[in-house]
């Protein structure tokens, strides 16, 4: 389990190297999304989304000896740190807020599938009920989930109450529900954002979370667990 756990995430993280490097500055300077933009609120909210999974992924280190789950939640925090300065980095580029316009809330973008450069509406898009891994924003903000995917503040208590195997499968379920809802995300401004570099991240989050999902579903197995429905 170790090798293939160590394989699984060189893989995923050369996914996400190779599709955000290139003419990654030029490309990002070279255009200046709007605010309401798909690309700034996908900037915007996989920064919040990033930081959760980060936190999850220290609060288990701190609880578990399991080299495989520590490697697994290293990385995690490694990867999803560096791409959320990024994401971060970009708004500063593009000199917009980190925080929404008024009356945009959080995965706002997804639906309104807006003209990154004008923000007005430019084609027709889909709204979150029917993206893989979500089901609807209809109930976010219930205990801080925000986004789709996002642990409530009593699934985190509960993660940093646990111990041992016990907190291995809490984290293991809790982030692939956490993986599920960014991969939707990332897929969103792979299809919506017009930013070349942001693009080609996105599309690298796709395919390095989509390998993660697989290798936490073998994790859970090996524990006698599986993903929650």
């Amino acid at each position: 389990m170790g090798s293939a756990v160590a394989l699984a995430l060189l893989f995923a993280g050369a996914a996400t190297v190779a599709s955000a490097r290139d003419d990654g500055a030029p490309a990002a300077a070279s255009r200046t999304p709007s605010a309401r933009s798909a690309d700034a609120g996908f900037a915007r909210d996989m920064a919040v989304h990033h930081q959760q999974a980060v936190e999850m992924s220290f609060l288990v280190r701190d609880v578990t000896r399991d080299e495989d789950v520590r490697r697994l939640a290293y990385d995690i925090a490694q990867t999803q740190s560096n791409q959320r300065g990024m994401l971060l980095g970009w708004l500063d580029l593009w000199e917009l807020p980190k925080t929404a316009p008024d009356g945009q809330g959080p995965m706002a973008w997804m639906e309104e599938a807006g003209d990154s450069h004008s923000g007005h509406s430019g084609h027709s898009g889909h709204d979150m009920h029917g993206m893989d891994g979500t089901a609807g924003m209809d109930g976010m903000d219930r205990d801080g989930a925000l986004m789709p995917g996002m642990a409530t503040r009593t699934e985190l208590a509960q993660l940093r109450a646990a111990r041992g195997k016990q907190a291995e499968i809490l984290f293991l379920q809790l982030m692939t529900d956490h993986h599920k809802g960014g991969v939707a995300m990332a897929r969103g401004c792979a299809e919506r954002c017009t930013v070349p570099v942001e693009k080609r991240l996105a599309q690298g989050m796709v395919e390095a979370q989509q390998s993660e999902l697989d290798l936490m579903a073998d994790m859970l197995a090996a524990r006698g667990a599986a993903p929650r429905p």
